[in-house]
């Protein structure tokens, strides 16, 4: 089954766009669909995550924030 990978980011930021684009490199091997989230659209993700983007969820469970972690999102999609 398909992982939904979300991305709490906003327009503009830097970090942001490495992360969609190191995790674009791997969906050729990791089995996962990147949700993208503007937190300036709402003011609850907002006041959570302003200074923290980007922030990457697997299933809602946050995994990293700013970078990615790489070796922790392979962990996290692993086949059970």
């Amino acid at each position: 089954m398909t992982a939904r990978v979300t991305v709490y980011h906003r327009e503009g930021c830097h970090l942001c766009d490495r992360m969609f684009d190191e995790l674009r490199s791997l969906q050729h091997r990791l089995d996962f669909h990147v949700q993208p989230v503007d937190i300036d659209e709402d003011p609850d993700l907002k006041e959570r995550f302003n200074v923290k983007v980007p922030v990457l969820a697997v299933e809602d469970e946050i995994l990293c924030c700013h970078f990615l972690d790489v070796p922790g999102l392979e962990r996290a999609l692993e086949p059970d």
